[in-house]
């Protein structure tokens, strides 16, 4: 018989493992956490797709902060280039947030799958 201590020990492991596996890819790629942590909380912490994604910005927000320092004191930022993009990528972002809650769990996992493959095939003949 498993004890409550052991469960919760063993979810933590699980949390610590996900969290390590897509930071490192986060900080090694500049990206990429996302393609790791969203079915990361869907296979292995039960999550819904609505949470899953809402609560990866988060997660992925804490990796980038860590990322964002390392990649700046080695001098390999450009922010001009980060200013503007930026400027685009808040009004994307609340798009995207209004247009999740309106989506199906299937709907996101098909539209997430497919660009997620098409991410695949482009790296794969670049």
């Amino acid at each position: 018989m498993i004890k409550i201590k052991e469960l919760k020990k063993h979810k933590f492991l699980i949390y610590i493992s996900g969290g390590l596996i897509s930071g490192f890819l986060n900080g090694l790629f500049g990206s990429g956490g996302g393609t790791v942590i969203v079915p990361f909380l869907e296979e292995f912490l039960d999550f819904d797709e609505h949470s899953s994604h809402a609560s990866a910005i988060l997660i992925i927000l804490c990796f980038t902060l860590v990322s964002l320092f390392f990649y700046g004191k080695n001098g390999n930022l450009d922010f001009s280039l980060a200013l503007k993009v930026s400027a685009g990528g808040v009004i994307g972002g609340f798009l995207g947030a209004k247009l999740l809650k309106k989506l199906s769990g299937r709907v996101i996992r098909i539209i997430f799958g497919s660009f997620m493959i098409i991410a695949a095939i482009k790296m794969f003949f670049a």
